[in-house]
């Protein structure tokens, strides 16, 4: 397995683990008479997740983030881009954003209409390339589908940092929800963006 490929594998590892950092234990781990013997320590964990899961998460992600660009990179430098990278680099993207916008509604701080509409757009998109896979067609990557990944990598590094540094000078100011309503926008059209240019691709008419 090349560099590109194993960085592109990394960013998947990294799901779980950043999952694991931000989703506070369910309540029903406290519950359990089973687990009674170790819920001191199940309560520490939890309070360490609910006080600093965030902002670990959110270094966690800004690494993952970080390496979709590299692998590409280095894939066309190198010349060293193949199948498996193809279908493992788009896979990692979408498991990445779905996985943070799925915590994020699990903690509260992310609506799940925003969620729906993000992760709706990959499952439209997805569709419409398997379309026009199917006739031979390849749909590259546009202009907006990059500006609507840097949005929501930036919209969702805002609110796992809860608009910190921003609070220390204008702590009432909600940056985190302007940054989201952005990359709900960028989404949307960048999803009707890439309809439109490849509407030979779905004939409306049959």
């Amino acid at each position: 397995m090349n560099l590109p490929n194993k960085l592109t594998l990394s960013r998947i590892l990294m799901v779980p683990i950043f999952m694991l950092i931000i989703i506070p234990i369910p309540d029903w781990m406290f519950e359990s008479s089973t687990l009674s013997f170790i819920h001191p320590q199940l309560s520490a964990v939890n309070d360490y997740i609910l006080n600093y899961g965030n902002y670990l998460a959110a270094f966690l992600f800004l690494i993952a983030a970080s390496t979709d660009g590299l692998d590409g990179y280095i894939a066309r430098k190198r010349k060293q881009i193949t199948r498996f990278g193809k279908f493992l680099d788009p896979i990692a993207d979408k498991l990445l954003v779905t996985a943070a916008l799925i915590a994020l509604v699990e903690r509260n701080d992310l609506t799940s209409w925003a969620a729906t509409v993000i992760i709706g757009r990959e499952f439209i998109i997805t569709g419409l390339r398997l379309v026009a896979a199917s006739d031979g067609i390849v749909i590259a990557a546009s202009k907006w589908g990059k500006i609507k990944t840097i949005t929501q990598i930036v919209a969702i590094i805002a609110t796992l940092l809860k608009n910190y540094p921003i609070t220390i000078i204008w702590p009432e100011f909600p940056l985190d929800r302007y940054l989201m309503v952005i990359a709900v926008i960028a989404t949307i059209y960048s999803a009707y963006d890439y309809i439109m240019k490849n509407s030979n691709v779905i004939d409306f008419n049959k």
